[in-house]
Order: C-alpha cells, then sequence, then structure tokens
C-alpha cells in the first residue's frame, strides 16, 4: 500500500477483484420472483383454510320433543361435556346453537319475550331462528347444532359453523 492511499483503505483492505457485485436487474429479478412466491404461498394457505373439515360427530339424544313448549329453552352439553349449547322451540320448530358467545365466549340466554338470545357480558343479540347477531358486538353467528327428530326423542347429530 502505497502512502497516497487514504488512511481507511489502509485499516480496512478489500479486496475489489473479488468483491461479488450484483446488478439492479438480479436484484429487481430477485425480489419479483420472491413477491410471486410467497403471494403464491399465501393463495395456497388460503386454499387449505377455506377447505371444509371434515368431522364426525356423535349421536347425542338430548331431550324429548314433547317435554319443551313454544317459547321455552333448555341447556345441553354437545359435542362433548366442555361443549354447552341451549336449545329453543320457537313457533316454527327446535333450534339449537352453542351457548358460547362468538364475541368474547360468554354465555348466551334465552329471551323468550324478545325472541333472541342474549349475552349479558357486553349486551350481545343474535337471531333464535338463524343464530346471526342482530346487535352488540358479535360479528359472527352462532355455532347452529343440527338437529333429528326420531320419534320424540331430540337428537343432535352434528355442528355448523
Amino acid at each position: 500500500m502505497s502512502d497516497d492511499e487514504p488512511r481507511w483503505r489502509q485499516d480496512f483492505p478489500i479486496g475489489w477483484e473479488s468483491d461479488h457485485y450484483v446488478t439492479r436487474r438480479e436484484l429487481a429479478k430477485f425480489l419479483t420472483l420472491g413477491s410471486a412466491l410467497l403471494a403464491f404461498a399465501n393463495g395456497i394457505i388460503a386454499l387449505v383454510a377455506r377447505r371444509p373439515k371434515r368431522q364426525d360427530f356423535p349421536e347425542r339424544t338430548i331431550g324429548r320433543a314433547s317435554a319443551i313448549a313454544v317459547g321455552e329453552s333448555r341447556q345441553f352439553r354437545y359435542p362433548t361435556d366442555a361443549d354447552p349449547c341451549i336449545l329453543v322451540r320457537t313457533a316454527e320448530g327446535l333450534c339449537a346453537y352453542s351457548q358460547v358467545c362468538t364475541h368474547l365466549s360468554c354465555a348466551v340466554v334465552h329471551r323468550p319475550d324478545e325472541k333472541d338470545l342474549f349475552c349479558p357480558c357486553h349486551h350481545g343479540v343474535f337471531d333464535v331462528a338463524q343464530g346471526r347477531p342482530t346487535a352488540g358486538p358479535p360479528t359472527r353467528p352462532l355455532p347452529r347444532i343440527r338437529l333429528v327428530e326420531r320419534g320424540d326423542d331430540i337428537v343432535a347429530v352434528g355442528v355448523e359453523r
């Protein structure tokens, strides 16, 4: 090294000949291909997430249809003993939903006078016929329990999320 070189070059010698430069074109090609790969991966993840999950639910007899009058409700547990649900008889027939509010997991209760399901924690209200939120902070419907009547028995056969 000669004396006319700057001091920093003497302290930090770099072998410029062996250094590999990346051109703008190579960088743009790398960024384009990387972005396309990420977009493709996101699309695959979205498709997999939207695919319906097949679950086999047990059949469970939850009560007698003759024991529930129009406007009354009963609580039961389905598909496991850790899943509280509510069964309501309306003028149109029987319907059942998960009793867990879709907002912050509080228990919903049936209000026969208002003909709705009410979450007392944050004043969420759900339509009793469809389980859709009609007031308050919940934005997603309650999971519906599929029911089958076999004679006088009410049988839970699945969950629609």
